[in-house]
């Protein structure tokens, strides 16, 4: 049974009381409901009529968009819902991210890289002060994966570092800081990313270590974590075939399923050994690693059956609703386990004190959306900049550059595709350039074939654009060479690379041998599997304008580089990229 008075819902007999009346007095569909978490994919009111007042959801995601916008959705939707809903965010970066106007601090890896230990806790209050400002009480966050496969690109950034003791540490110190503002915290994603090379968006994953090494690791990690509090668990759509085994030791290969639908995974280690009292949801139902694993009519109710207590987001509302009640209805999931599971939702609202707030306070008011983007929290996103812009190496010794040394700069940018949010790949070139401007440097931006054709240019091709870039005055018209790289990516495609323009593309650096050369990294850290040539590579962390400015502060001179990094760096030891 559910102790809802022990951490981490730590309840009061009122609260206790609330919870079981509100259990005992639902129906069967409003209990289904409250198993769900919607994306919202529209602001229409007649949309939030029927997913929160007529479904009844347990709570809602919404699509980014300007804070305004969302905080007024929120507002609607709790107005709407006959019992208080869970709000969730994704304030892994800060702000940004859940809200189209949110401050970006920086990334997981940036604080991990910081040599500030509270440079996480920062990340963790924007972002919680932020989202709880628009009505949010629940964050996605924090991510506390192990990067230990360099070629792991969805956590390439998305994790604090590559041993558990820099995680259990930023974690810690994030959940701090997200605490302040009232928010839960789901950690994620359990049993742990960073071992396999491909992502689980698009691809059912494994962790693949055994049972005692899983134990020191990633184990180790959940172990602290829960007993410092954290209030609910996300499960990745990651298999972990020797820790199923461990507990269920016939286990065929093909009897190896996802976290999400393994009750070995859930409730002998997770409930059993590790003591979690908190709450489980799946990660998003979407992704291929859950759909791939079973037909969805069987996987829906196969999830809450094998623990977890809640499941994020429909394919379509009408059919999961139907494919769980038939699993509540054939047995599947047992009378006793929809209790449990609801038990933990409704526990979890209370603990969040939603259950004696008033339904017009439940969200702040407008003016509480100062917060967002406000110059306290872009000072902040600047100092945590400051201190986690990394020297990866400068083997050459190129560093600094000046205006005054080397004026003329041939900026490059190295750019991946729009990811699922929409945003603007390329915006950080034009921040580039305006800082380089802003300290002096005389700044010529390239532009490659299909950039130029866009722009009307007739008679180019990828060849003519080679002949003209490489050319043997280079160094006479160009004092060095910076290239920024704000390649992402994840959820679209198993593993990240920089994808070049054209066939042997004249932004590739090629040009190492004529100009001093520097590399800055805005997003993924393994950048010299591709550009090992390249003799200074600084990692920013983030395309943020606080970040691209410490960066050239630190490339000038100005300031001195104190992040830190960590072997992830030379992909594997790959020859080359050391020199």
């Amino acid at each position: 049974m559910v102790d809802l008075s022990q951490a981490p819902f730590s309840l009061a007999p009122s609260a206790i009381a609330w919870v079981e009346s509100t259990l005992g007095s639902m129906t069967l569909d409003e209990k289904l409901g409250q198993l769900f978490i919607n994306l919202n994919t529209s602001f229409d009111t007649d949309y939030l009529d029927d997913i929160v007042a007529d479904r009844g959801v347990g709570g809602i995601r919404f699509m980014g968009a300007p804070s305004p916008v969302v905080q007024a959705h929120i507002r609607y939707a709790q107005s709407k819902a006959k019992v208080p809903l869970l709000v969730a965010s994704n304030p892994e970066m800060g702000g940004a991210g859940s809200i189209s106007d949110g401050t970006l601090v920086t990334s997981h890896l940036g604080a991990g890289s910081s040599p500030d230990p509270d440079d996480a806790y920062r990340l963790g209050y924007v972002g919680g002060r932020e989202t709880a400002s628009i009505g949010c009480n629940w964050a996605f966050a924090p991510i506390v994966d192990i990067h230990r496969n360099w070629r792991n690109t969805v956590i390439g950034t998305r994790s604090f570092g590559d041993n558990a003791d820099i995680v259990i540490e930023r974690a810690k110190r994030y959940f701090d800081g997200l605490s302040e503002s009232g928010s839960a915290a789901a950690m994620k994603h359990f049993p742990g990313d960073g071992i396999d090379e491909r992502d689980q968006h698009v691809v059912t994953t494994y962790n693949t270590l055994g049972y005692d090494e899983w134990n020191d690791s990633y184990g180790r990690v959940y172990r602290e974590l829960i007993e410092y509090g954290v209030q609910s668990i996300m499960i990745g759509h990651i298999g972990a075939p020797a820790l199923s085994r461990h507990f269920r030791p016939n286990m065929t290969d093909a009897e190896v399923k996802p976290a999400t639908l393994a009750p070995e995974l859930l409730q002998d280690l997770l409930r059993g050994e590790l003591g979690f009292n908190g709450l489980i949801i799946t990660d998003a139902s979407m992704m291929v690693g859950f759909t791939q694993a079973l037909p969805r009519r069987d996987a829906v109710p196969a999830a809450i059956a094998a623990g977890c207590d809640m499941f994020l987001f429909f394919r379509d509302p009408a059919e999961d609703r139907a494919y769980l009640r038939a699993g509540i209805e054939n047995g599947v999931v047992t009378e006793e386990r929809l209790n449990e599971a609801l038990l933990r939702v409704l526990g979890l609202k209370a603990s969040l004190g939603l259950h004696e707030t008033p339904r017009d306070e439940l969200v702040p008011p407008v003016d509480a959306l100062e917060v967002i983007g406000s110059d306290e929290h872009r000072a902040i996103a600047a100092s945590v900049s400051d201190r986690a812009v990394t020297l990866v190496k400068d083997t050459a010794a190129t560093l600094p550059l000046t205006p005054q040394t080397h004026h003329r700069i041939r900026l490059y940018g190295i750019t991946g595709q729009s990811d699922f949010t929409g945003t603007d790949p390329s915006g950080y070139l034009d921040i580039a350039k305006e800082e380089l401007e802003r300290v002096g440097f005389e700044v010529h931006v390239f532009k490659n074939a299909l950039q130029r054709q866009a722009e009307g240019e007739e008679g180019v091709y990828f060849h003519t654009v080679m002949a003209d870039e490489a050319s043997g005055d280079y160094a006479e018209k160009y004092d060095a060479a910076l290239v920024f790289a704000n390649v992402a990516g994840f959820a679209q495609e198993a593993t990240v690379r920089i994808h070049w323009s054209t066939p042997m593309a004249a932004e590739i650096p090629w040009y190492v041998t004529e100009v001093p050369t520097v590399l800055v990294s805005l997003n993924q850290p393994t950048h010299l599997i591709d550009v090992p040539m390249v003799k200074t590579l600084v990692h920013a962390y983030t395309p943020s304008r606080e970040s691209i400015r410490a960066a050239v502060e630190k490339i000038t001179g100005a300031s001195e580089f104190t992040g830190t990094f960590n072997e992830n760096v030379w992909c594997g030891a790959t020859w080359g990229t050391r020199l």
